[in-house]
Order: C-alpha cells, then structure tokens, then sequence
C-alpha cells in the first residue's frame, strides 16, 4: 500500500499551529539581537527549532490517535475524516512503527537544536533545555496514551499552555539570545491562550463523544455554554495581552475573531469542525504580526 495511508494519521493541519510559538520567540529574538540570524547561527537554530517542534506535534498526534483507539474514545468521526486506525488503512502495530520513529527524530533534532544554540550539550543551559526536551516527548506520548494520561482527566489545556506558549516561546527565545524578558514572557503566555483555544475547540466539538466514553476534558468539566465561554476569554486575553506590550498589529485578527467566536455561539458538535483552521492559522498569523 502506498505512503499516503498514514498522512492522515499524521494531521498535517495541526503543524501551523505548533510553529506559532517558535515563529513568536524566534522572531523577538531577530529584533533584539539581529546579529546572530545575519551571520546564519540564528536561522540554523530557527530551523532545528522548527523541525523539533513539528516532530513533536506529529508524535503527540500519533500516540492521541492510539491512546484514543485503545480507549475506544475516537469513534464519531461524523463531519470529519477518518484517521488511520479508524479507517483500518493503518493497523496498531505501524502507528507504534511510526510513534517510535517520531521519538527518534524528536530526539534527534532537539539535540541538535541545542548543540547548535550552546555548541556544547554540557552547559548547564544545555543539560536544563536537554530535560526539557524529555519532557516535552513524554507530555507528547502521555497526553491520550497510558491508564494516566493527563488529556483524560482535563490537564490537556494545562498541557498546552506549557508546551505551546511557555516552553516553544520562552525557548526559542533563550536559545537565540540567552536571556529572557518579561515581554517575553508575558508573550508566551500570549501565543499559549490561542493554543489552548484550539484544544478547547476541539473538546467542545467532541464533547458528546467525550463523556460518553469517560475522557474529561476541561470543555466537559465546564459544559458547553462555560466551555464557549471559557473560549471568548482566551482570545481576548491573547488580544489584551499583545496590545498591552504595543504590539498592535495583532489586532488586525481581531474581526475574524469575532465572526469566530459567533459561529461557535451559534453551532455545535461536527460543524466546528470548519473553525478549527481559521483559529489555527490566525494563531500564526498573531504569532508573526506580534513581531512587528
């Protein structure tokens, strides 16, 4: 059978999204300390940090796809496309193949990645990003996977906010110019909000599904209307956060925002689906004007 039976198992449409905080904190970084990205050090720790994230992306999507599998949670795929092993295109036995392969290649770019940025991996700043780097790999693995997993018992949002703002942001930020603002932490958390709003989307949509099958995510601790409520605070705290430290240009995404935000007001369950790019990708787009 052809390569193509495991893309979707891959979800490509994700990926934007889990470079916005490596794109923000990279970017912050060229403005700061332009000096590193003009004599290519710079763009060469961009794009290790660029590969590592997306690596750890497809593996967090690979092992949500089995560990959801496994507890029969995905199964009402309705308004979407069927994944891999829902399809049976793709059988356990690969998804593990490719879950290991992913690990391999996190490992392998994030190390580079840091040997790049330090040009030593015995610093003890390269040791501290070196735990990191394990910890992201677990979080990815833990998330849906194993009787513990955090995105059963409504830590994902949690989850997200950690990796996707804080550890992306801050990190590429530190790895460029060993230092840490609180703009840029403050645009950490920023860029996370979005994330979050992401994940919350997608809980909102199967929240029905969800329940059925015991998964307990934030959106289904807060029911629906506190979960779209809980949603509208995300990216108005993302909005805020931005236009507070003058990076202005951001709210230019503001008026699809809006219309977003209506939209999940006025629909429910498999019809969310369609919003789930919109937010992903003006996630990115915030994440490049917050540069400017």
């Amino acid at each position: 059978m052809s390569i193509g039976r495991y893309i979707p198992s891959l979800r490509l449409r994700t990926l934007p999204l889990s470079m916005s905080g490596i794109i923000l904190g990279s970017g912050m970084a060229w403005t700061a300390y332009p000096q590193p990205f003009t004599e290519g050090k710079g763009v060469i720790v961009f794009v290790f940090a660029i590969l590592t994230t997306l690596s750890l992306q497809i593996l967090s999507n690979l092992c949500n796809e089995l560990g959801d599998a496994q507890k029969g949670t995905d199964t009402d795929q309705q308004g979407r496309a069927a994944y891999g092993l829902q399809a049976g295109t793709v059988s356990p036995t690969e998804i593990k193949g490719m879950i290991g392969l992913f690990v391999g290649l996190s490992v392998v770019f994030g190390t580079a990645l840091i040997y790049s940025a330090f040009g030593t991996l015995f610093r003890l700043q390269a040791l501290i990003f070196l735990a990191l780097g394990l910890l992201a790999i677990i979080g990815a693995i833990t998330y849906t996977l194993g009787s513990h997993s955090y995105g059963y018992i409504g830590l994902g949002d949690l989850g997200v906010m950690i990796f996707f703002g804080l550890v992306s942001t801050m990190g590429a930020y530190y790895l460029q110019t060993q230092t840490l603002t609180a703009e840029v932490i403050w645009s950490a958390v920023g860029i996370g909000l979005p994330c979050v709003g992401v994940l919350n989307l997608n809980n909102v949509r199967d929240m029905h599904n969800d329940r059925l099958h015991g998964k307990r995510t934030f959106a289904s601790l807060l029911g629906m209307q506190g979960a779209k409520i809980y949603h509208v605070v995300l990216l108005a705290g993302c909005m805020d956060i931005f236009a507070a430290w003058g990076h202005v240009w951001v709210l230019l995404v503001s008026p699809v925002w809006i219309w977003h935000i209506a939209y999940i007001f006025r629909h429910d369950g498999h019809e969310l689906d369609r919003q789930m790019p919109v937010l992903m990708f003006t996630t990115l787009i915030v994440s490049i004007l917050a540069c400017i």
